[in-house]
């Protein structure tokens, strides 16, 4: 099972969206939302590639009671978990959280194939000896919504073979739908 792997997006749309159609059209079968969302509707652009989002809020949370209404709402493919999740995908047990300490720590324990993280706007693909001796991955995927001078960055990640890709959106894509006028 294929999963795009992102975080911080901070609003930013059409970076986001665009990720999602890259990782889709890769194969991807889900959406792993590491946190700093803001504002819940800014998932609405993902809800025409019909993949389930999984997103935790992050330390910029933005409206939680909107964004706990929309992963509510009948139908909705978004599945909010607050401020961390533990979930079971392709067979793997997953981790999210947004900062990258508690995730090295959650890895630590050895409970997790994969524990993915965000924050730091910094892209980091990790794997480490857990406690019990076997390796979990830590997988940060930068900042999609490529805040500041970061590129905007996500990660496909494949849980069969758990081996991870960091992919890039051009930013410029945030410029293509606005119109210059000239007074």
């Amino acid at each position: 099972m294929k999963v795009c792997i992102l975080s911080d997006s901070h609003d930013h749309i059409p970076l986001l969206d665009a990720a999602v159609a890259d990782a889709r059209a890769a194969g991807a079968e889900a959406v792993l939302h590491a946190g700093d969302l803001v504002a819940p509707s800014t998932l609405r652009c993902l809800e025409k590639h019909e993949l389930p989002v999984h997103v935790i809020h992050g330390n910029n949370t933005g409206d939680l009671h909107a964004l706990t209404r929309l992963a509510h709402k009948p139908g909705s493919l978004v599945r909010y978990h607050g401020m961390d999740a533990g979930i079971e995908l392709g067979g793997r047990s997953v981790f999210i959280v947004h900062y990258p300490h508690y995730a090295y720590a959650m890895a630590a324990t050895g409970d997790w194939d994969l524990v993915c993280c965000g924050h730091s706007h910094k892209v980091e693909i990790r794997d480490i000896v857990n406690c019990q001796g076997g390796v979990t991955w830590v997988v940060n995927p930068g900042t999609i919504g490529g805040v500041g001078t970061a590129p905007a960055i996500w990660v496909l990640g494949d849980l069969d073979t758990m081996t991870f890709e960091p992919r890039e959106v051009p930013k410029s894509l945030e410029y293509r739908d606005r119109v210059t006028v000239n007074a």
